[in-house]
């Protein structure tokens, strides 16, 4: 698809995404703004200098807080680690966003299975510099990831490519079904001093942040406030995550039901 036709698509997306909040009727085509909307945000991740200096402002604030690091450790002491997610904090996944939307489609487990066989993301501004000064310093890499267990070798392809510290079996944790990581997190706390967690999911610092009430996930916010920017680095991502089901009732709906979600944006009053 060329590029003129790409960026018609995604301003019509947005459009009808405008329109939309804007009190049009509902028709059966509304369910478009969610899947625009997916088109747009990942416009802006892959386009977007914006979106790069986030990712190298929170990589930065990691750095600070490595090198801030005791130099010298005491006998019997945990060894230093870093506990990273990896999807949306290190690798970048919009083209597959991009062509379920184009699609008229959002996310499925088969596309997406086809597309991490690829072992083709992109990295984020900012990532590997680090991990790769994190390492220099002696300090492992654990990577947890909700990747299912068969996504393995091409999670591990993906990164070894970019030669990433630590892409081996022994640092990479997926998952056979929970999306919980706070149990590979305590794991890995059995024999390692956890000095950083990384993500772009509230979900990859704390247990606390597993509610599927959007209330109950920022009172878990106001409870670790403090931590962001010191031993958790948040990187962002409007394309998806926990606060979207959140923002439903709890669950993902089917489309044509996503639009009443609308009701609930705060909207400039007309007068």
């Amino acid at each position: 698809m060329n590029s003129r036709h790409l960026t018609i698509t995604i301003i019509a997306g947005l459009s009808l995404f405008v329109l939309t909040l804007g009190g049009c009727s509902v028709t059966q085509q509304d369910p478009q703004w969610t899947l625009g909307g997916k088109l747009f945000t990942s416009a802006w991740i892959q386009r977007s200098a914006e979106y790069q200096a986030l990712c190298i402002q929170a990589y930065n604030i990691a750095t600070e807080r490595v090198d801030a690091l005791p130099a010298e450790r005491k006998q019997g002491d945990r060894p230093y680690a870093i506990v990273t997610d990896i999807d949306e904090t290190i690798l970048d996944n919009t083209p597959n966003s991009v062509y379920q939307a184009l699609r008229g489609k959002d996310y499925d487990e088969e596309t997406w299975g086809k597309w991490c066989a690829q072992a083709d993301a992109d990295t984020l501004a900012g990532a590997l510099s680090f991990f790769l000064h994190a390492a220099n310093k002696g300090i492992e890499v654990f990577y947890v990831t909700n990747r299912r267990d068969n996504l393995r070798e091409q999670a591990l392809q993906n990164l070894q490519r970019y030669g990433f510290p630590f892409a081996d079996e022994e640092h990479l944790l997926t998952t056979h079904g929970p999306s919980d990581k706070e149990p590979r997190r305590l794991k890995i706390q059995e024999q390692y001093e956890i000095v950083l967690l990384i993500g772009d999911n509230l979900g990859d610092f704390h247990h606390f942040f597993n509610t599927k009430e959007e209330s109950g996930r920022k009172q878990a916010l106001g409870l670790t406030a403090g931590e962001f920017g010191r031993h958790f680095i948040m990187l962002p991502n409007p394309n998806y995550g926990s606060w979207e089901p959140a923002w439903y009732g709890g669950k993902y709906p089917p489309l044509p039901e996503r639009d009443k979600a609308l009701k609930q944006l705060r909207s400039q009053n007309s007068r």
